[in-house]
């Protein structure tokens, strides 16, 4: 028996639109990007470089989430300036993101047990 808890499921659509959003931020280039842009805006070469990806990838992933919204551009003479304009999506990379590394600074400091591994 569902509980009531006050929140309503979102619609089939919404979840689609999450689920893409999610998708694209799978990729950890794309993610990367992301996080980097979050930080503040930058051209593709300063991208690229930071990023550590060719140019043209780098490029390709800023498409992708140039057309999917996560990510806006601007002019600024000859070249391309991105950033992220969504606070939202700044916020989730952020902390998700921030989270995970802390988790592993963690980690760092005591000896990995692997799971199953006798004890």
């Amino acid at each position: 028996m569902a509980q009531d808890t006050g929140f309503q499921d979102p619609s089939g659509e919404v979840l689609a639109a999450a689920a893409t959003t999610f998708g694209l931020l799978s990729s950890a280039a794309r993610l990367h990007i992301v996080w980097a842009l979050a930080e503040g805006e930058s051209d593709v070469s300063g991208l690229a470089q930071r990023v550590g990806g060719a140019l043209p990838a780098v490029s390709q992933h800023l498409t992708k989430l140039k057309l999917a919204g996560l990510v806006r551009s601007r002019r600024e003479g000859r070249r391309q300036v991105y950033f992220v304009d969504d606070p939202d999506v700044v916020t989730v990379v952020q902390s998700l993101v921030g989270r995970l590394a802390e988790q592993e600074a963690a980690e760092a400091g005591r000896p990995r047990r692997l799971r199953g591994a006798g004890g």
